[in-house]
């Protein structure tokens, strides 16, 4: 059956683990950090927490007021910079949020889509030890899903080098101890950034004057349904042009679901989420 059943990644149940491919390679380097039984006291983080910043040891780091923080770095742009920072509207959050890399924007873009609650941008400084000495890291982003948390850092994987992996197997070890998933996105599976990126151009409220959402809905619950093609639930509204803009405005509201793992064509399948 083509349906959500036998979808790749069906974009309606999708989680973020399914939209990336993440690198795992730190664990080779995890014997090189210096743990113990008082590591959490001697490791510490420091927030930017009101007018000044606040350092706590990571065995305190269920203290840290998390939502009232705000970026250990700023996000600014100047000529000849090798970097792309800047800030990313998302609707699930109602605001901006920074960025310092093109790849990070896209992350931003997924998460918007995965309906986070909350995205905090380098929200932490980690000072470590390992077997050379002393390191420090700020991961990118520390995102809110419900009630749990997801600690996420942003690498190509052919960019990832040894003291990066020393870095990411910290801040996994940090995220395990304060209860926390933790990823390194290094890239994304076949056709998902793609199709995500799609659907993003019509992530802003528009006014439905032509009851378009209604019609959509009604088409493929009915005895159309449950599962129609792009051209054939589009084609069953009173304007399809129209009906094509706004099958792809509930694809990302995740009011109609399709497979987020092959290309987005007039034959894909869709389905009421």
């Amino acid at each position: 059956m083509g349906d959500a059943a036998s979808a790749k990644i069906p974009s309606d149940s999708s989680h973020l683990g399914q939209l990336v491919t993440v690198y795992d390679g730190d664990a080779g380097v995890r014997d090189r950090l210096r743990l113990g039984d008082d590591w959490a006291r001697r490791w510490s983080s420091t927030w930017h927490v009101g007018d000044g910043d606040a350092c706590w040891p990571v065995r305190d780091m269920a203290q840290v007021p998390v939502m009232s923080s705000r970026p250990m770095r700023g996000f600014t742009w100047r000529a000849k910079q090798g970097h792309r920072p800047g800030l990313e509207a998302m609707a699930s959050t109602d605001r901006q949020h920074g960025f310092e890399s093109l790849e990070e924007t896209r992350l931003l873009v997924a998460l918007d889509f995965l309906r986070a609650s909350e995205v905090l941008s380098q929200p932490f400084r980690l000072d470590f030890e390992h077997a050379g000495g002393h390191a420090w890291h700020i991961p990118d982003f520390l995102a809110v899903f419900g009630g749990g948390m997801w600690l996420l850092d942003v690498r190509p994987m052919n960019l990832i080098k040894e003291e990066d992996a020393l870095k990411f197997a910290a801040a996994r070890e940090v995220a395990a101890a304060c209860g926390w998933r933790y990823s390194v996105v290094a890239g994304w599976r076949p056709h998902v950034w793609s199709l995500l990126d799609h659907m993003s151009s019509r992530r802003r409220p528009a006014r439905d004057l032509l009851g378009m959402r209604d019609q959509l809905l009604s088409a493929i619950g009915g005895q159309q349904g449950p599962v129609m093609t792009f051209a054939e639930l589009a084609d069953a509204t009173s304007v399809p042009s129209v009906g094509r803009a706004n099958i792809v405005r509930l694809l990302w509201q995740r009011k109609l679901g399709v497979d987020l793992g092959s290309p987005l064509r007039d034959s894909s399948l869709i389905w009421a989420a």
